[in-house]
């Protein structure tokens, strides 16, 4: 069980805004919270990594990207209305009618979305989706330069809302994706740090993979750090909702336990380590089987410098890039425990070449 200690932990990293190429503060947040037991570094990328020397051995990599989806700001009009454009993957009916938190000049700008009343629609108008060029946030300023003078083009945001905890150790947030991941590596690497192994260990609380078409932070910080295993830990789908269908992306229920991927960039030798370490310990677990890539931060970390053999571990997820995304804390816990002791078990000796 996650102690009261790193459930606090967890709910302020949720919190604290950090858009895709705006991470400095959650990853400040990780990274100070880190130095508690293990070494701890950032990079030009906005990485976080954080470092337990075990046996020194071989070195695995643990990585989790910090950032969300947010919005920038694009312009500000006459009026000091202000116009975005999204930071990463959006459904844009999502963000009608919510208060956006940007980063302003001297501090936190809190604003309201806005859009063109029902009432005032044109019948074929109510039938379209918005778009998020329809779409403007209010931060009640009155003319353009009163807006300018607390917000720049250029400042981001993110949904204003905070993390609710729900029963059956469920919680909801904002940012879930996938500072959840970053959370996982982070509580992985300290209780390895607790019992190492014969294993150096880095965990990386990597930086703009919602933005990460170009391998994001993943690929520097595998490049940088030279592993040879590598897990990345992300969410996915829960289908325990009505919606998704399991016969295209198999079964997975909150509370159900860690989603291991099989197939794609993933190696067979770390896949099949994880799933003996899970049935060893009596951790549940279900499958996803992946024919093409994963759309996480393993399809680059697996072609870093040599090749690395790389796994994926995954958190059930509803409602996914939503302002209240909701996992279990019962999955984070076993995701965690699962990583660390898979670590435990690998030395110098370890075999990584499927044969």
């Amino acid at each position: 069980m996650l102690s009261a200690e790193s459930v606090a932990f967890l709910k302020r990293l949720l919190d604290t805004p950090g858009p895709s190429g705006f991470e400095s503060a959650p990853a400040r947040l990780w990274r100070e919270t880190a130095s508690a037991f293990a070494e701890v570094s950032a990079d030009v990328i906005g990485n976080s990594m954080a470092e337990v020397k075990g046996g020194n051995e071989v070195t695995i990599m643990l990585a989790g990207h910090i950032d969300e989806i947010g919005v920038i700001a694009t312009w500000v009009d006459d009026g000091g209305l202000v116009y975005i454009a999204p930071i990463g993957g959006w459904d844009t009916q999502v963000l009608v009618g919510q208060r956006i938190r940007f980063a302003g000049r001297n501090g936190d700008v809190v604003g309201v979305v806005g859009k063109k009343p029902i009432h005032l629609m044109k019948p074929d108008e109510r039938e379209k989706a918005s778009k998020i060029t329809d779409l403007w946030v209010d931060i009640g300023a009155a003319s353009r330069d009163e807006a300018l003078a607390v917000l720049s083009v250029g400042d981001a945001g993110v949904i204003d809302s905070r993390t609710i905890d729900l029963p059956n150790q469920r919680i909801a947030s904002r940012s879930i994706d996938n500072r959840i991941g970053a959370f996982v590596v982070f509580e992985a690497l300290r209780r390895y740090a607790a019992r190492p192994g014969a294993a150096r260990v880095v965990a990386v609380a990597t930086a703009q993979e919602e933005i990460g078409l170009h391998g994001g932070g993943a690929l520097v910080a595998a490049s940088r750090i030279n592993p040879k295993m590598a897990i990345a830990v992300d969410v996915t789908f829960a289908t325990d909702h009505p919606g998704p269908e399991k016969k295209e992306v198999g079964e997975h229920k909150l509370g159900g336990g860690p989603v291991l991927t099989r197939g794609s960039v993933n190696s067979p030798v770390v896949y099949a380590l994880l799933r003996d370490t899970a049935n060893r310990l009596a951790i549940p677990f279900s499958v996803h089987a992946a024919g093409r890539d994963t759309s996480t931060d393993a399809d680059f970390i697996h072609l870093a410098r040599e090749g690395v053999a790389t796994a994926l571990v995954s958190v059930p997820n509803r409602y996914m890039h939503s302002p209240n995304e909701m996992v279990s804390l019962e999955d984070l816990d076993r995701a965690a425990e699962l990583i660390a002791e898979a670590c435990r078990s690998v030395s110098g000796a370890t075999d990584f070449t499927a044969r």
